[in-house]
């Protein structure tokens, strides 16, 4: 029989689907190609009933609701005598929970479904020790490098072997290093970026790409050609552009800029380069803040590689017989709980692909968690260089 401690539990089920529905929410809204100021206003008003809701309604119906939590089974019908809005969105709540906290239950990396066995040697480095120039420019970022558990410049060098099915045999072994959302707000010494530039190229990748969010502010437009200059790769470095590429007044100055460092523009376009003697379609997909290009119908024989800033692109890349992708933009959650994994995460399927390495057949598709974000502080979730080597899967 239900009794009142019952009753505490179904108003904890309540209050914690009353959080996942707006978890969900923010994660999604922030997927969408809106302008910065729909997304924020948007983002901003949800996080306001967040906080306000219960308290709204527990203030509204407080007799009620005591009245039923401090009494047994008998009195389950004080709760349905409720006004229809508070009722509805209670049971909204505790449908919350088969609707979205099943499937997030699902994607938990722990259970690792839909993800690829890929083995990783990681290093990390203190990149704040391992310069000379103290990398905290702005207030706000000298006060947040230094709070508790914060992994800010603790930078996560991974080498990863990564299986993809249907690579061809001279690519096995071929060797791409992944930089992701560098973020150049100003709050962060340039060197920060640069460091992590010259790791990668001391690394002798045959092929650099780089999946978007380099910049966010105008100031830090002149720094983009001493930071990413040094690059080196055998086979090019590439790069496309991420949703916070448009808060400058003219994207088009950071893709001049990055064509000055010596960078390829794949943003919206594709192009066939040999690698190895193979000759691979490498596509740039920067949707839904720009266009997607037009793909020729594939043959057999045609090894694709696809650069995209969000993951969500992975169905459009499964559609279009894409075998490997690189992608960012959810930073992995930039904090991460221990066994449950992420929470933030700005993708229509929430933290599903918020990093790691999945397959969804045919495409085997590397998320990186990124090397730096508007928001500086990052939780049990370093920031992370990529470096892959590929082997048949």
């Amino acid at each position: 029989m239900p009794t009142a401690n019952v009753h505490w539990l179904v108003l904890i089920a309540v209050l914690i689907g009353h959080f996942g529905i707006h978890l969900a929410i923010y994660n999604r809204v922030n997927a969408i190609g809106w302008s910065r100021r729909t997304t924020k206003r948007i983002s901003k008003f949800f996080f306001l009933t967040m906080l306000t809701l219960p308290v709204v309604i527990g203030g509204l119906y407080f007799s009620e609701l005591l009245a039923w939590l401090s009494e047994g089974s008998s009195h389950w019908s004080r709760l349905f005598s409720l006004p229809v809005f508070p009722m509805a969105y209670f049971i909204v709540c505790l449908a919350s929970w088969m609707l979205l906290g099943v499937p997030w239950l699902l994607w938990r990396p722990i259970l690792g479904l839909e993800w690829v066995r890929a083995s990783r040697t990681i290093q990390s480095i203190s990149v704040d020790q391992a310069v000379a120039t103290p990398l905290a420019l702005s207030r706000k970022c000298k006060l947040e490098s230094q709070l508790p558990f914060n992994q800010l410049f603790d930078l996560s060098v991974e080498e990863i072997k990564l299986p993809v099915v249907g690579l061809p045999a001279q690519l096995d072994g071929y060797r791409i290093a992944h930089l992701s959302d560098i973020h150049l707000t100003g709050d962060v010494h340039l060197n920060y970026a640069k460091f992590t530039v010259e790791t990668a190229t001391r690394w002798k990748p045959e092929l650099m790409v780089l999946s978007g969010d380099i910049i966010d502010s105008q100031k830090c437009i002149q720094w983009l050609t001493e930071i990413y200059s040094g690059a080196d790769a055998i086979d090019g470095c590439y790069y496309v552009l991420g949703n916070h590429d448009v808060r400058i007044t003219d994207s088009r100055q950071t893709r001049r800029a990055m064509d000055h460092a010596g960078w390829t523009d794949l943003g919206c376009l594709q192009t066939v380069v040999h690698l190895r003697g193979v000759p691979v379609r490498l596509i740039g997909n920067e949707y839904p803040w720009f266009d997607r290009p037009e793909l020729p119908v594939k043959t057999d024989e045609e090894f694709r590689m696809l650069l995209s800033h969000s993951p969500d692109q992975i169905w459009w890349a499964r559609k279009h017989g894409i075998q490997l992708m690189f992608a960012g933009h959810t930073h992995g959650g930039q904090g991460r709980l221990p066994l449950f994994g992420p929470l933030l995460s700005p993708s229509y399927h929430g933290s599903r692909f918020a990093s790691g390495d999945f397959y969804k057949p045919p495409t085997t598709m590397h998320v990186s968690r990124g090397l730096g974000g508007t928001h500086l502080v990052r939780i049990n979730c370093r920031p992370e260089l990529s470096l892959i080597t590929l082997c048949v899967g």
